[in-house]
Formats: C-alpha cells, sequence, structure tokens
C-alpha cells in the first residue's frame, strides 16, 4: 500500500499583532478639553459633587479657545490672501531686492507663483520671496505702471525684512 507523503509546513504567520502605540498630544484642543471634563465628572465623588460655578466656568473656558482657534485660522487666512493681493500688485512694476551679497538688484516683476506658502515674484527670470522684496520703484516713462501708491501696498505685507526702500520714485 502506497502512502502519500505530507507536504512540509511553512512558516506561520501571527495572528496577533500589537496594538498600535498612541502618540500623546501636543496641544490643548476642544476634544481634549472635552474630554478631562468628562473624565472628572465620571470621577467625582458622590458625596461631593462638583460644585456649578467651576462647570459653568469650564465650558465657558472650552468656548473660548475654540473661538479663539477659529479667530487664528481667519487671520492666518487673510494675511495669506493679503500677500497674495500685494504680490499680483507688483507684476509689471519695477523693484528692488537685495541679492545674496547684500547688493540692491532693481528689476521689473514679470508674474507670481503662488507654489509655496509665500508668493514668490518673477523679477528679471529670478524667483524671489515677497518678503525679500526691498523697495517699490517708479516706472521710467514709457514703461509700464506708475510706480505710484503702491510702496504701502508692499509694506503692509508684513514680511520679515520688508522695507520701504526706492518710494519716492529714486531709482537704486
Amino acid at each position: 500500500m502506497p502512502t502519500d507523503s505530507v507536504p512540509p509546513v511553512g512558516t506561520v504567520t501571527p495572528t496577533y499583532t500589537a496594538p498600535p502605540v498612541r502618540a500623546p498630544k501636543q496641544t490643548m484642543d476642544g476634544e481634549m478639553f472635552m474630554h478631562l471634563l468628562v473624565t472628572q465628572l465620571q470621577n467625582q465623588d458622590p458625596s461631593s459633587p462638583m460644585d456649578t460655578n467651576q462647570m459653568i466656568s469650564q465650558t465657558t473656558q472650552l468656548a473660548m479657545m475654540e473661538s479663539i482657534a477659529t479667530m487664528t485660522t481667519t487671520s492666518e487666512e487673510n494675511f495669506s490672501l493679503q500677500m497674495r493681493g500685494v504680490a499680483a500688485a507688483l507684476v509689471g512694476q519695477q523693484v528692488s531686492y537685495y541679492g545674496q551679497d547684500g547688493s540692491l538688484i532693481t528689476g521689473t516683476a514679470t508674474s507670481v507663483s503662488y507654489a509655496g506658502p509665500v508668493p514668490q515674484v518673477i523679477v528679471d527670470g529670478k524667483e524671489i520671496p515677497l518678503d525679500l522684496i526691498a523697495g517699490i520703484n517708479a516706472a521710467a516713462p514709457g514703461e509700464s505702471g506708475t510706480g505710484q501708491g503702491t510702496d504701502d501696498a508692499a509694506a503692509s505685507s508684513g514680511g520679515s525684512g520688508t522695507d520701504a526702500l526706492g518710494t519716492s520714485g529714486g531709482a537704486a
């Protein structure tokens, strides 16, 4: 009587996987605050419940925290839109910026890129971050743009390193 051979047993993969390790939160948000409040309510002493004034105070703090977070987000979005508007207004204008060697370079802004967090103004083929634009010069006769009234817009962009060089139309 012939016997059939049994194929060898391969490696067995375990079916148990370790639970994912939860990374601790580094920021206080509404979810964390609410979780703490619920935990506090669940673990309070029934013979000495939480003071109602404390609960109202904590709920008010939660509402204020959420409002401040919303205002911060809105403020950041407004600043981003303002930078985009200022960068777009520079197209066709003569602008000045400092080169890597510290010299003041003047050129014509031809376009704007919004790919990154800070708009990039293309000046004579080079991408210059909006916050590195040092000034706006009045266009020479026959060039596009008037160059007047735009310095206030560039200075209000709030970018680091922005100043108002060349504001009265003097070429650098």
